[in-house]
């Protein structure tokens, strides 16, 4: 867009009026301030996404198109989703539309792979899920980065072709063999139960079990069980998490150890699996 003559000397009197160290401030930028790297080597893209995932034989996997929604038009294409079946369970990945998913058969293997990889929002792997966005500058950030945006509500972005691969491995161990986390209380009185009910907390499902936890409160600690994770106290200062979905395993171990984080004077504290913690030297005062 053309400047007008009046509004250019309009412009430059003001800038004749103002302070020196003033005057960087109210010019106008002619070039995008330039990207500076962090390091000076060559950029190398990853190549997880195009490794492929073995699948053991008693693993199915089945490619579900996107449900239709009556009446609704939109310019984004919604996912796919990918449904792994085995004999612990079922679970399903999300497939973004430019993701081409292929089984062979018989080296029983399963590829991923991108439409086009010319295309930068295809390859790059900085990508994300489809996000329901209701703030406007949520939605000017997504198109300064050269997201596409379509209406006020949804904005189209991109899923990791690494990480839905990794989602992809994840969810074919834990129907074949599950998932497990080991939880370690290390602390002088620190217990762990397993209860059918629970006083403070109520159920969210039928027959939901909770853990309770003594860990030097004047109260213990009750927290229900997700459906889908099988939880067994095997001795008073270990718990044993299983589960289909390798993310719900997880998080209900982040959340039990959040009670008790290890710290490094002592040592004690819920470790999970094969966590440690480095000792720190006692304070001399």
């Amino acid at each position: 867009m053309a400047i007008k003559p009046t509004k250019l000397l309009r412009t430059s009197r003001t800038l004749s009026s103002l302070p020196d160290f003033l005057l960087p401030a109210f010019q106008p930028l002619h070039r995008p301030f330039p990207r500076h790297s962090f390091t000076t080597s060559a950029p190398r893209p990853s190549r997880v996404g195009a490794e492929p995932v073995p699948l053991p034989p008693d693993v199915h996997l089945r490619l579900l198109d996107p449900p239709k929604r009556k009446g609704a038009i939109t310019r984004v294409e919604p996912p796919r989703v990918l449904e792994v079946e085995g004999p612990l369970g079922k679970a399903s990945v999300q497939l973004p539309p430019f993701v081409n998913f292929s089984v062979d058969e018989i080296t029983r293997k399963a590829h991923l792979s991108v439409l086009d990889r010319k295309v930068r929002d295809q390859r790059e792997m900085w990508g994300s899920c489809i996000l329901i966005l209701s703030s406007p500058f949520a939605l000017l950030a997504m198109a300064h980065e050269g997201l596409k945006v379509d209406g006020p509500e949804y904005a189209d972005s991109l899923r990791f072709t690494g990480t839905t691969r990794k989602y992809l491995s994840n969810h074919v161990l834990g129907v074949s063999e599950g998932h497990t986390a080991i939880l370690r209380l290390v602390g002088v009185g620190y217990r762990a139960t397993l209860e059918p009910t629970a006083t403070t907390v109520a159920p969210a499902y039928p027959n939901q079990p909770f853990v309770s936890l003594k860990l030097g409160y004047t109260h213990p600690i009750e927290m229900g069980v997700p459906m889908g994770v099988k939880a067994s106290c095997p001795l008073p200062t270990r718990i044993l998490l299983e589960g289909v979905d390798k993310e719900t395993v997880m998080g209900f171990a982040a959340k039990i150890r959040k009670w008790r984080v290890p710290e490094p004077y002592k040592g004690k504290g819920i470790f999970v699996n094969d966590e440690t913690i480095r000792l720190k030297a006692k304070k001399i005062k």
